[in-house]
């Protein structure tokens, strides 16, 4: 692995770690949070941070070529997404919306492998499988036997899908455009997607205790904008099935981050999930034979 790669990995780790701690951000500010508010919230906190590391790097504005993929992907990832997400994740219980969630890296790998042209290598193929497996068992751990609602999985779908179309409009982006470009203007075309929901979020925030607007904040600075300028960084530097298949690890760094944070020991399931996660995660990484599409 050089040292382009090795930098990649680590972005790689950093978002998922970050991703992970969102989920239960997520939960804790639900309560008090509508969907839409929250994103928009979130976009706010994400698109000032972003904004501030723009003019302090001096990178400026993106180049045109890349600004088809970061109006898709402010669109769908930054405001359809996130609502969506947001929505779902308050009619299922969380093991359900993880496993329907995590259809997004097979989307994202089959988009890619015909429209980017990276193909199909039976590696990532079979890491994807196992790492899915995974992602499933962790899920049926931790659902708690609750009955899926029909709304909480379309909505879950429909993050799926849009997480998946994001990433690959993304990744022609990083051709021409540094990752912070893209991330800020990404987060700022979504925070403007976002702004009807702007007024109810001034009323939800002023009778939310203070903790709780401390995390959607958190949300925005840390799992939105570091978490997603570290995963457009190393987008740019390996396949985007690869990276599809990474974010595979982030329900198993949730049981970890709930052990800790919230005293819940998983179940051992849960764990044999996990590492079944990791496995795929290893195997999609791996080198092989590429198999190259027609």
């Amino acid at each position: 692995m050089d040292v382009s790669e090795r930098r990649a990995f680590l972005a790689a780790g950093v978002t998922v770690v970050l991703w992970a701690s969102a989920f239960v951000g997520i939960r804790a500010a639900a309560p008090y949070f509508a969907p839409g508010p929250m994103a928009f919230g979130r976009q706010v906190a994400a698109t000032v941070t972003l904004v501030i590391l723009l003019l302090l790097s001096r990178e400026g504005l993106p180049p045109r070529s890349a600004w088809p993929g970061i109006v898709i992907s402010g669109i769908l990832w930054f405001g359809v997404y996130m609502v969506a997400l947001n929505w779902g994740e308050r009619e299922l219980d969380a093991g359900t919306a993880a496993m329907v969630v995590n259809v997004g890296p097979i989307v994202m790998a089959l988009l890619a492998g015909w429209l980017l042209r990276e193909g199909f290598p039976p590696r990532l193929l079979a890491g994807l499988a196992i790492a899915c497996g995974g992602a499933v068992v962790v899920g049926v751990a931790t659902s708690g036997g609750g009955r899926a609602s029909i709304l909480g999985v379309l909505l879950c779908l429909i993050a799926a899908i849009t997480y998946a179309a994001s990433a690959v409009a993304q990744k022609p982006a990083l051709r021409s455009a540094t990752a912070l470009q893209v991330t800020t203007f990404a987060c700022a075309i979504g925070m403007l997607t976002c702004l009807p929901f702007a007024p109810r979020l001034v009323t939800e925030a002023a009778a939310a205790p203070t903790h709780i607007t401390l995390t959607v904040l958190y949300l925005g600075i840390f799992p939105t904008a570091i978490g997603c300028t570290t995963w457009a960084y190393a987008l740019a530097r390996t396949t985007t099935g690869r990276m599809g298949s990474t974010t595979y690890l982030v329900p198993a760094v949730v049981i970890v981050i709930s052990a800790a944070l919230l005293h819940e020991v998983p179940p051992l399931l849960a764990i044999v999930g996990g590492v079944l996660c990791l496995a795929g995660v290893a195997v999609s990484r791996s080198r092989g034979r590429r198999t190259v599409s027609a």
